[in-house]
């Protein structure tokens, strides 16, 4: 199984070059407040930055056709649903052509049960923690067990990990977990917003062993 990473939380082009340059399969950039939020204009720099690979806009307020004129204007490819979006907002986002993920936030086996509904007009199911008054990028990880279960009731769905990975921990949760995307924001930061290149490169070389693009 090969499993994908996304760098998120991206606010610099040369933070997206690096990435792509050690083999990121997606980047990010938030839209959802906190420090990793970023403009229009920011945004599109990194999309230019970023080589093809897909960038995807985190999404939590805004109406499904914000979302739209965002995507197009900065051109990314895709939304990450967090927030009070349902089947409806994310069928209009992938009739538009966009990649869609919908999130799944777990602060107790309980949660678990809204992932079925969340596999509706999704390409990807974005499992992580639900801390409360922290919308993304806590460092705080999920539950492995927690992680494991999901996996298993998302079978046969493809499904992103977050929260928490860090270069030295998401080998272990990949081989625990088996997600298909090991996503990551402030585990390989140097201050929220601005990524460590060296981190990067660590985090996809546990994920998807050497590469000489990484060092």
């Amino acid at each position: 199984m090969t499993v994908k990473v996304k760098i998120c939380g991206l606010t610099r082009p040369e933070d997206a070059e690096r990435a792509v340059a050690a083999g990121a399969s997606y980047l990010g950039v938030v839209f959802d407040g906190g420090p990793r939020q970023v403009s229009f204009a920011r945004a599109a720099a990194v999309v230019s930055a970023s080589r093809g690979v897909p960038v995807l806009g985190v999404f939590g307020e805004q109406s499904v056709q914000e979302i739209l004129s965002l995507c197009r204007n900065a051109r990314l490819s895709g939304a990450q649903l967090h927030g009070p979006y349902d089947r409806e907002a994310a069928a209009r986002l992938r009739a538009a052509g966009l990649i869609v993920w919908r999130v799944v936030r777990i602060a107790s086996p309980a949660d678990l049960d809204r992932l079925g509904e969340a596999t509706l007009d999704a390409d990807s199911v974005l499992v992580e923690p639900r801390v409360p008054h922290i919308d993304g990028g806590s460092g705080v990880p999920l539950d492995l067990a927690t992680a494991i279960e999901a996996r298993s009731r998302l079978a046969g769905v493809p499904m992103a990990l977050a929260g928490g990975l860090t270069p030295e921990s998401v080998a272990a949760a990949v081989a625990l977990v088996r997600p298909d995307v090991a996503d990551v924001s402030s585990g390989v930061e140097s201050l929220p917003g601005i990524k460590d290149h060296e981190k990067i490169a660590r985090f996809l070389e546990a994920v998807l062993g050497p590469s000489p693009t990484v060092g």
